[in-house]
């Protein structure tokens, strides 16, 4: 869509078509909403100014990227939003041309700035300039601040989007702030400023130190101190959604030829006043009714999280050793419950992984019992700190792995897929999982008082298997749940309720139904004694075939010389996972209990 030569009048119209566009798609389909909806008018301007099929456009996490989407020739298709073979929620380059970079993971995008930077200037391409489109809250994470050391440092032009929603970068002190914020937005300002740094060069060093104090004690009342410091221009606060001054300012950086961050103040879920403001609910959402705000979603399962979160507290309360952490997820992980009881105990640190991970193994040297609890996902961001400052100093920090499996529409950057293969491969760690909500609080209890790392995984959403009795966790031993002949089903995580599905279907078959439990250290006596009237066995985990479950048992019938044993393994295969509805994701990979059982057949 070319808007170059629109009026302001016809920007704002078209921002608020965007919205609306927005709005009616989101509430039908789920997924992302007040931080889109607040990013409109920022991204309206983006288009206007620069050209996305030259510049990069690099949107950080990228959820608040649909008005991108929908000025890049996508306002048709946008009924399909990440619906299964339809588009992504996300920036996706196989998409569309105009989608620079690949994203779903926040912090990424002034690094991806500072190196299309560096493509740029040994391509000598200077018609060219990235633009990293960054929220305020993935600026608590590390990588942002790597990014912006070397960036001043080497002072590649770059211009940098900080659209700031709920102020928490600083707030403006003030009128005068006010005012001297709106005066390094204007051309006099920029142009004054360069010509004085000029002018001062002539002057001896102890002028040019007092002229440098005084323009610094002007900053020391705007939140720009911190970017000036590390060599970035600064411009800000402006409102994000004053599309006139937004173009302006942006006109500006754009002529400036060095890194500048352009601080741009907007409200969540503008446009739509029941999701206006600072509504973590809002973020992101299943389908829901546009009147009433309602959720349209019903079930009566409770989610694995919930019970997690309950039985936290329950522990918490008990043991005053017990605290925990997770990384700008407090309520996606369950944790907001224990963290309202106990503050002092259980922390939002951001998005901070890696940080994350290494306080919580101080804390285990120190005689509490952390949980750090993090999607799979996002625990891949704290790989090496599980090694080097959990695993190899033996604390007994325990790792709530939420979101493991396929967790739908968020697709590719967010599939649970590799955290049994990554930790499974780091000495000292221990491997665990339940396989519905009974199993769940046992598997807490196990964990509560074990003094050496170990991880446990649960699916996004409601387990297959319903509650039943189960025996207390004994480190490293399996739990057969149902008796039979012929084959074996054995399971590992939610991959025992889809075994247990899967046998519900096998006419004039019966199987043994194991449950691993642990898949670090494995039950070794029980697969021999399995061995002797099994001779095939058929492997379900939600996670990927390399390096899973279904490897873990192969090595273990090589080590062990457990002979004659034919083994079939259902999990993923070795590729990133489309995005869509979760059953038919699964049915696509062909591992729905009905396609299992005809392959078991």
């Amino acid at each position: 869509m070319n808007i170059k030569n629109h009026s302001i009048e016809e920007l704002e119209k078209l921002a608020q078509d965007i919205r609306e566009r927005i709005l009616e798609t989101v509430s039908s389909n789920g997924g992302h909403l007040s931080s889109t909806l607040g990013a409109t008018d920022l991204i309206v301007a983006m288009h206007f100014v620069f050209d996305a099929s030259k510049d990069p456009f690099i949107f950080d996490v990228s959820h608040q990227a649909y008005a991108h989407k929908l000025l890049t020739n996508r306002w048709e298709e946008f009924d399909t939003l990440r619906e299964f073979g339809g588009m992504s929620g996300y920036t996706k380059p196989k998409e569309s041309n105009q989608d620079y970079y690949m994203a779903g993971h926040s912090s990424t995008s002034i690094s991806l700035a500072v190196g299309a930077a560096k493509a740029i200037k040994l391509k000598n391409q200077k018609d060219r300039v990235p633009i990293a489109f960054i929220g305020d809250g993935s600026m608590s994470a590390g990588m942002v601040y790597e990014a912006l050391n070397e960036l001043g440092d080497k002072k590649y032009p770059a211009i940098i989007i900080l659209n700031d929603n709920e102020m928490s970068i600083a707030k403006p002190i003030g009128a005068l702030s006010k005012m001297l914020s709106q005066s390094m937005a204007s051309p006099f300002y920029q142009k004054l400023k360069s010509k004085t740094e000029k002018f001062l060069e002539h002057f001896p060093e102890g002028t040019i130190y007092l002229a440098k104090k005084f323009e610094e004690s002007l900053h020391l009342i705007t939140p720009g101190i911190l970017f000036e410091e590390l060599g970035i221009d600064y411009i800000g606060p402006v409102d994000g959604h004053n599309i006139k001054s937004l173009i302006e300012t942006l006109k500006v950086a754009k002529g400036m030829n060095k890194p500048v961050i352009i601080h741009a103040q907007t409200t969540k879920g503008k446009g739509y006043e029941i999701a206006e403001g600072t509504k973590e609910h809002w973020h992101g959402v299943s389908p829901f009714d546009i009147n009433s705000g309602k959720s349209d979603k019903k079930s009566s399962l409770k989610p694995a999280t919930t019970i997690f979160g309950e039985k936290l507290l329950e522990l918490a309360s008990q043991n005053e050793k017990i605290v925990g952490v997770t990384a700008a997820m407090p309520t996606g992980t369950g944790m907001n419950i224990a963290m309202e009881k106990y503050p002092e105990r259980f922390w939002d640190v951001a998005i901070a992984e890696q940080h994350a991970v290494t306080s919580m193994g101080a804390l285990a040297k120190e005689g509490f019992k952390p949980f750090c609890t993090i999607y799979s996902t996002f625990l891949q961001r704290g790989f090496d700190q599980i090694i080097h400052d959990i695993a190899l100093m033996n604390v007994g920090v325990t790792f709530a792995i939420d979101r493991a499996g396929i967790v739908g529409e968020d697709g590719e950057t967010h599939q649970g897929t590799f955290d049994i293969s990554f930790l499974r491969l780091i000495p000292n760690m221990t491997l665990l999982a339940p396989y519905n909500n009974t199993t769940l609080k046992l598997v807490m209890d196990f964990v509560s008082t074990f003094e050496t790392p170990s991880a446990f995984r649960y699916p996004r959403g409601a387990f297959i298997a319903p509650d039943c009795d189960a025996k207390e966790f004994e480190l490293g031993k399996g739990d057969i749940i149902q008796n039979g002949e012929d084959i074996a089903l054995i399971g590992y995580g939610n991959g025992v309720g889809r075994a247990i599905e899967t046998a519900k279907l096998l006419e004039n078959i019966n199987p043994t139904i194991v449950d691993l439990r642990f898949v670090k250290p494995l039950d070794i006596e029980l697969l021999k004694e399995l061995a002797q009237n099994h001779k095939k066995w058929f492997i379900f985990s939600d996670s990927a075939s390399m390096g899973g479950v279904g490897s873990t048992i192969l090595e273990a019938i090589s080590k062990h010389k457990i002979q004659d044993i034919e083994v079939v393994i259902f999990e993923y295969n070795d590729e990133f996972i489309t995005h869509g509805n979760t059953k038919l994701v699964e049915e696509s990979l062909g591992l729905l209990p009905q396609q299992l059982a005809k392959i078991i057949k």
